[in-house]
């Protein structure tokens, strides 16, 4: 365990990596006792730190998403919310953890929202229930092996370097959250309620209170009272061989279940990768789930869902007419799941100018020895707001609600805004074969794609499939904008984006069929992967060099 001893030493000092840690941690990694890929590279040591410790998944993923609440703050910070699917070895199954809150409980705080809007360009109005915290209490106590405390301690020894006025707060917070575990008798798991408890029913609570009512937030204690991280079913489905998982409905996560559908009438290994048909079919494939996303999908314990309808095989085949192989569609064109017809009349959509300000998330997967696996997408939406006295800051998730009459994502008190955040697991044969998290916003499940098809489609490990020239979409309403004109909030007709390394002679093919086609030399999005190669044993992890990702493996 040399390389544990050297990322133990890399949290202690926080100095720059030395030699031999740089060969630990770096954007790639490949080992036979279990891998992390995650965000900043002090994250990723956390992690590392765990697994090389005799912690599972779950305590791994736990400790690294608590380190990333310090090293990528602003990205995701410990007030905000993380999507997060295992698969458990034990029980052989693949379960998800919803670690997002809800909005206020009080009709009167959702009646302001009405009355006002929902604050577009950032506020403390707009900020759900912290969910982060009792997503990690949860996972230890459904999954982990160990502490609140052990997987809390790299947390601690960055928050101790005190780099930042707000890490002497939330330093103390955690101490707090630690000395309520150890001073509490019973069994681990009481313990572990103990923790959650004092963070929402107990004295953090109220200072957390304190700070709302004196920022102006529309929270209350008894929002936090209320909170409790679901536990539930994945959405799934089959794609040559593969089974893919996302998040329910409350995520962007089964359109990206949707567009695989669609594409499965087509031969993508046929086209050839970055191919113009390759790249055509994919783009008119998402445009066709994303706009069925913006119709239909919301919080599945308010609304009616028709998840079953739209990844059904004969919506699927209605919807696979659409696509021309030869012109780019420049309408928006939800279909009809309940009538189970290709279009539903829909009015125009119109560019939107607004400027929406989105602040990035992060990301973190994991998978373990003994075959569990954690795929993660925490962030916070922070866009402005600032730390409170407990070193607490939240986000303005609410913002990805509306006040649209009837829409299946308006607000309504203790629901969940339909977020952008989309984790992916995918199991081969029954076992576990990669594990994925992007950051970006409605870009995520767009790169998502791209990672996946690089790999099921034409065979590339992660270090390969993470850095391959990506492209997205913009033909789809954006997720951030609370406009109660919900055609108003539609990005950009016809409008795509490539890589540079998708070549010139491509992009002209697809402007010629009607695309309207932007290059960029940036990454599009933020993507890191894990594949498990069961005939070798071998782990292979890598994120996106040239998107600050980072990865590591125990050999």
């Amino acid at each position: 365990m040399r390389c544990c001893t050297v990322l133990g030493m890399l949290l202690a000092s926080l100095t720059p990596l030395s030699d031999a840690a740089a060969e630990v941690i770096t954007w790639k990694a490949s080992g036979k006792g279990g891998a992390i890929a995650a965000g900043k590279m002090n994250s990723a040591a956390a992690g590392i730190q765990i697994l090389g410790e005799g912690g599972n998944a779950a305590d791994a993923a736990v400790a690294t998403l608590l380190a990333l609440s310090v090293t990528d703050y602003g990205s995701f910070a410990i007030g905000g919310e993380v999507p997060f699917i295992i698969y458990d070895a034990r029980q052989q199954e693949v379960k998800v953890l919803s670690g997002l809150g809800s909005a206020p409980l009080d009709p009167a705080a959702i009646d302001w929202f009405y009355e006002n809007g929902i604050p577009a360009k950032g506020s403390m109005k707009s900020p759900p229930v912290p969910g982060a915290v009792d997503l990690c209490v949860t996972a230890l106590k459904l999954y982990g092996t160990m502490s609140f405390e052990q997987v809390a301690q790299p947390m601690l020894t960055l928050l101790d370097s005190g780099q930042e006025p707000w890490h002497a707060d939330l330093l103390k917070t955690i101490q707090k959250l630690v000395e309520r575990e150890r001073e509490t008798n019973g069994s681990r798991v009481e313990k572990l309620t103990a923790v959650r408890d004092r963070f929402y029913k107990g004295d953090i609570a109220d200072e957390l209170e304190a700070w709302y009512i004196e920022s102006g937030a529309l929270l209350r204690k008894s929002d936090l009272a209320a909170h409790t991280t679901r536990v539930e079913d994945p959405v799934s489905v089959n794609y040559r061989g593969y089974t893919v998982y996302k998040c329910g409905p409350w995520t962007q996560g089964p359109y990206l279940c949707q567009t695989l559908r669609l594409l499965e009438g087509f031969d993508l290994q046929q086209m050839k990768h970055l191919s113009p048909d390759y790249i055509h079919v994919v783009i008119e494939a998402l445009k066709l789930a994303l706009a069925d996303r913006d119709e239909y999908y919301g919080d599945p314990r308010f609304v009616e869902v028709p998840l079953q309808q739209l990844l059904s095989d004969e919506y699927t085949s209605l919807r696979q007419t659409l696509i021309d192989m030869q012109h780019a569609s420049q309408e928006r064109r939800p279909g009809d799941p309940y009538g189970l017809l290709p279009l539903k009349e829909q009015a125009a959509q119109k560019d939107s100018t607004a400027k929406i300000p989105v602040q990035d998330t992060t990301t973190c997967v994991v998978a373990d020895r003994w075959g569990n696996v954690v795929a993660a997408t925490p962030s916070c939406n922070l866009v402005g707001n600032k730390p409170g006295p407990s070193g607490v800051t939240q986000g303005n998730r609410l913002r990805s609600l509306n006040t649209t009459a009837g829409h299946p994502n308006r607000i309504e008190p203790g629901k969940r805004p339909r977020i952008t955040l989309t984790p992916t697991l995918v199991l081969k044969d029954g076992k576990p074969v990669i594990a994925i998290s992007v950051a970006g916003g409605d870009l995520q499940d767009q790169t998502t794609l791209n990672v996946l098809l690089n790999h099921i489609e034409f065979g590339m490990l992660p270090a390969q499939a993470v850095t391959a020239a990506r492209f997205n979409t913009y033909h789809h309403q954006n997720s951030f904008d609370p406009n109660p004109d919900r055609e108003a909030a539609f990005v950009g007709a016809g409008k795509m984006r490539v890589q540079e390394g998708v070549p010139e002679s491509v992009r002209k093919a697809l402007s010629a069929r009607g695309h309207e086609v932007d290059a960029t030399k940036n990454p599009i999005a933020h993507p890191i992967m894990i594949y498990i190669d069961h005939e070798t044993g071998l782990f292979h992890a890598a994120g996106d060099p040239n998107a600050g990702r980072h990865a590591a493996a125990l050999k």
